[in-house]
């Protein structure tokens, strides 16, 4: 099998391995695997380490109960987003693994918050490897590790040889495994690898956003929709939250992140950042985040945009003109 590693962001693990199209039907239609080791994995553990958590983040973790995950945020003072995170406790330990690139800024951030906090958190990057087994029947991929799939999303459930299994949204599981094991983890699932071009494709069409992606740094928590998944509304006393409750009781957020089809005539796919403007050379109204090609869609990405903008709008990136696709429906 032919490996094709990914550059930039995600360098350190493969794009493809040979043929995109059909890994992204494996995790549409089948199962397959999709190694993320290059994402960061922050332990945090301590008897303080979840009201402390939950004093620095937008999600509610003083109550987080064992064997139990979610996502979070960490906010500016004036409530954009800086750091998305992943979160699983097995009652002993929080672990969180980031975004690939961002884990000291994290962790530099969270070991100034210390204080007098019993919590330790270190960077554990190089023991432990997160691995994502995405499908429908992902539930039959994770029996070979005599596990069972969750029940519910964000349920944990442990490893035999250390780590756990958490379920994620849709039909998909998050492992973080002892790195040395990662290989044995992988044969041991009996499920065909997928590269990181494959995940993002779906990713993509699911419209999740990714950090760094489809934010910059002026994002607010509600352009790209991360209620309720990352944040709380019903907690206070966080970095950031006057600006969450004020746009979430107040007004609309001043962008919205949509999902955009290509016209396809240019084989070239927008590099992320790339103005979004009304009019072929018009004025610019927002900004391409992640762009794929999709085994299904064709050519999509997602993107920011002014929320003014009408989804009939003209709208372009370089040559290339943009559809936006149906909106995605407001959680605030």
């Amino acid at each position: 099998m032919s490996r094709v590693l990914a550059e930039g962001v995600d360098a350190g693990v493969a794009a493809h391995y040979g043929d995109p199209f059909r890994e992204q039907r494996y995790l549409a239609e089948d199962v397959g695997v999709v190694d993320r080791s290059n994402r960061g994995v922050i332990a945090v553990p301590g008897a303080d380490r979840l009201s402390w958590l939950h004093s620095l983040t937008s999600q509610h973790l003083e109550a987080l109960p064992a064997w139990q995950g979610t996502e979070a945020l960490v906010l500016s003072p004036h409530g954009h987003v800086e750091h998305h995170f992943l979160v699983g406790d097995d009652g002993e330990t929080t672990w969180l693994d980031v975004e690939p690139g961002t884990t000291d800024a994290l962790l530099g951030y969270l070991q100034k918050m210390v204080f007098f906090m019993r919590v330790e958190p270190a960077d554990v990057s190089a023991d432990w490897a997160v691995l994502s087994v995405i499908g429908p029947r992902t539930g039959e991929a994770l029996a070979r590790l005599d596990v069972a799939l969750p029940s519910e999303p964000y349920r944990l459930a442990p490893l035999p040889g250390g780590g756990f299994v958490r379920r994620m949204p849709g039909s998909g599981a998050d492992l973080l495994v002892p790195r040395g094991q990662k290989d044995a983890v992988i044969e041991r699932l009996g499920a065909p690898l997928a590269g990181i071009w494959a995940y993002e494709a779906l990713r993509v069409a699911d419209r999740r956003p990714r950090l760094a992606f489809e934010t910059d740094h002026r994002t607010i928590v509600q352009e790209p929709e991360w209620i309720p998944t990352a944040v709380h509304l019903e907690k206070g006393c966080y970095r950031g939250q006057e600006t969450v409750a004020r746009v979430h009781n107040l007004g609309r957020p001043p962008r919205r992140m949509v999902l955009l089809h290509l016209d396809g005539v240019s084989e070239e796919l927008p590099v992320q950042g790339t103005a979004i403007t009304l009019g072929r050379d018009g004025r610019p109204v927002g900004f391409v985040g992640t762009a794929v090609r999709h085994f299904e869609l064709g050519n999509i990405a997602l993107g920011l945009v002014k929320r003014n903008i009408p989804d009939d709008a003209d709208l372009w990136v370089g040559e290339t003109r943009l559809a936006v696709d149906e909106p995605v429906v407001s959680k605030t």
